[in-house]
């Protein structure tokens, strides 16, 4: 056994997942600290006696990440490198009485919205005074502001609002104050993010209310960008985009997982809306905000997709001609609407289907980032790797979109914005030089 050298008492904080359970993590993290607590978020030492692990469970893949992560941990703490490990997120919420039997050396797991259980547990109380303060895991310059928890849609495929609950708003004053400390500390990009950002306002202001909220958010002075990420397209409120067009430092970009091109798959998947209604919406919001970069996900093989439904599906992918573009393999989640169909296309079909929609998508996202070239762009560089500084316009969303390189040589400073001339282009990235 490890003879231990370790500092008692380090917390380090795993996330896995999206970008909503990031925020959740901030959240523990700035309440330990707030506690007086030595924290540390996916800390690569050795040094830490405790580790809070904050799952996902949102589909298979996702889960057997969560679950061989909990287990990498199980075993340091067999082995004597840590004391005590806790578990929290998704999976937790969903899976807890099966995940106690099934890992008994977990100290505990807790669900989404046991933070005060799992505060007391480490002997830390809830600070009041810390709503609405965290401290970032993110690079200092731009932050998620989660407006929303759980969700009210009936999709059939989807687990989320077995593990979040249903659809909660945070006030507007709330998510102002919160915006306006992170720009205090130099956040310079905000990205709204909930389940469902088109349902905002629904449950307390009795109205959807996202283009108040936007309103409000896009007045703060230092709010360079703000971006909108996971907007459902059933009920979209097109006074969102008056605001996006109106207000220079909205992003023209906006995220909307559309699942399918297949108007009987769409019904299958309870979405509420056509494929004929979704090509009018899109083309509505091009018309409205003419440069938005809209970014969409797929579901490839949901039970009953037949050949014709994903040939529909790929048909609407060419002549929609999306900026960005993911397909995900269906899981079949317990549950859930969907599950009481049966799994009948094949995993190998699946992919094959995610697959050839992926291969038009690269196509289509070369042809898009080649008629870049000799345009310059507004640019936010976040890192330096390989070479390059490495950065995003505002049709591009960390983590997931496409990025704008220059050369090492070209020295910019990580968090700022600089002006950039695109010269060259490949399928999802483009190379560029500082503008004179």
């Amino acid at each position: 056994m490890k003879t231990k050298t370790l500092k008692k008492n380090k917390v380090n904080i795993v996330t896995l997942g999206c970008s909503k359970n990031v925020v959740d993590s901030e959240v523990i993290y700035t309440q330990l600290k707030g506690n007086g607590m030595n924290v540390s978020h996916e800390s690569k030492k050795d040094d830490s006696n405790i580790v809070i692990v904050n799952t996902c469970g949102f589909i298979d893949n996702a889960k057997q990440e969560s679950i061989d992560t909990i287990l990498r941990y199980v075993d340091a703490k067999e082995a004597g490198v840590i004391d005590k490990l806790y578990v929290t997120g998704c999976l937790s919420h969903r899976y807890k009485d099966d995940l106690e039997k099934e890992i008994p050396t977990v100290d505990a797991f807790f669900g989404t919205n046991e933070l005060p259980r799992l505060l007391k547990t480490l002997k830390a109380d809830y600070k009041h005074e810390l709503i609405g303060e965290r401290l970032l895991t993110t690079p200092a310059h731009y932050a998620y502001l989660k407006i929303a928890e759980g969700c009210d849609r009936p999709c059939s495929f989807c687990a989320i609002p077995l593990m979040r609950g249903g659809h909660i708003s945070r006030p507007i004053d709330e998510l102002v104050t919160e915006a306006k400390s992170l720009v205090k500390r130099g956040t310079k990009e905000l990205i709204l993010i909930a389940q469902d950002l088109t349902y905002y306002g629904l449950d307390i202001y009795k109205k959807r209310n996202l283009s108040e909220l936007l309103d409000r958010l896009s007045d703060i002075e230092g709010m360079d960008w703000i971006r909108l990420q996971y907007a459902y397209p059933a009920g979209f409120p097109m006074d969102v985009l008056d605001v996006m067009a109106a207000k220079p430092n909205i992003c023209n970009y906006l995220d909307m997982p559309l699942q399918s091109g297949s108007t009987e798959v769409l019904k299958k998947m309870r979405r509420g809306i056509t494929r004929e209604k979704t090509e009018d919406l899109i083309n509505a919001i091009r018309d409205k905000v003419p440069n938005i970069a809209l970014r969409t996900t797929l579901i490839s093989g949901h039970p009953g997709e037949t050949e014709e439904d994903f040939e529909e599906t790929y048909q609407f992918v060419e002549k929609m001609r999306f900026d960005r573009l993911g397909v995900f393999t269906y899981s079949h989640e317990e549950n859930t609407h969907s599950h009481t169909f049966e799994d009948d296309i094949p995993e190998d079909v699946k992919q094959e289907r995610a697959d050839e929609i992926m291969a038009l998508q690269q196509e289509i996202s070369l042809e898009l980032n080649q008629a870049k070239i000799g345009n310059t762009y507004k640019v936010l560089f976040d890192r330096k790797e390989g070479g390059y500084f490495i950065g995003r316009t505002e049709f591009d969303s960390p983590e997931v979109d496409n990025e704008v390189l220059i050369p090492a040589s070209q020295y910019v400073r990580l968090g700022d914005f600089a002006d950039v001339k695109i010269t060259s282009a490949e399928e999802f990235d483009l190379y560029g030089e500082l503008a004179k």
